[in-house]
């Protein structure tokens, strides 16, 4: 472990002072008291804020809202997690029994909470210009793949918009199957919309992937391109 926290610190470009401090960040709560919660907390606040920033200072000419869409695509989960295995976090952190044997290490939502509670205990570690670096370099990972908001609209998000124009009500999500063994699900999620008679279902490895599938299924449906 010693040599393993080694080469993130590397990767993470911070070199901590106090090693305690990152291993209490990489404490997943599966692995008992102390762990990484209320640096998460502490986190999700911080990277919230040097998101806002890296929005506000790359996109002069946005607007309060569309600069809202790119900080949430920024720190979603999924952004976080990418960041994760960028630095190989599932390497150095720390699990309890239950959460290893359901493949914990590769779950979006531990490894991005992780992510978080890394960047505070950079934070208490080493300040706030420290912690203001080491996001401005890890944020550019999914940052690189922002050049507007209409760069971040996904599929749930537009079919919510052209649903509300047009005075109708949400769209309902539903489950419809769930297989596969534990390590690998595949998650089959239907999508109702009022004026269609039919349920358009999408697939994926986890609920989000699936929802987003059924939504652009059926934003096709009644002629809206994602892609547009």
């Amino acid at each position: 472990m010693p040599d393993s926290l080694s080469r993130f610190q590397e990767r993470l470009g911070y070199q901590f002072s106090d090693s305690r401090t990152l291993k209490h960040a990489l404490k997943h709560r599966s692995a008992g008291a102390n762990n990484n919660e209320r640096l998460e907390f502490l986190g999700d606040s911080l990277i919230n804020l040097f998101a806002a920033e890296s929005m506000f200072h790359t996109h002069p000419e946005s607007p309060e809202g569309d600069l809202s869409s790119m900080r949430s695509h920024l720190v979603r989960k999924e952004s976080l997690a990418d960041i994760a295995r960028f630095l190989h976090l599932e390497e150095v952190i720390e699990l309890g029994q239950s959460a290893l044997s359901s493949g914990g290490h590769r779950r979006d939502s531990i490894l991005a909470d992780a992510v978080e509670a890394v960047i505070a205990a950079v934070y208490l570690d080493g300040g706030w210009q420290a912690a203001s670096d080491v996001s401005a370099k890890l944020l550019e990972i999914p940052a690189k793949a922002i050049s507007s908001v209409e760069s971040v609209r996904d599929a749930k998000s537009l079919l919510q918009e052209w649903l509300q124009g047009r005075g109708h009500p949400l769209p309902i999500y539903e489950t419809v199957e769930v297989s596969g063994p534990g390590h690998a699900r595949q998650f089959a999620i239907g999508c109702t919309i009022e004026g269609q008679d039919q349920q358009f279902v999408g697939e994926g490895p986890n609920r989000r992937s699936a929802e987003q599938e059924a939504a652009n299924r059926a934003l096709a449906a009644v002629g809206v391109n994602i892609d547009e």
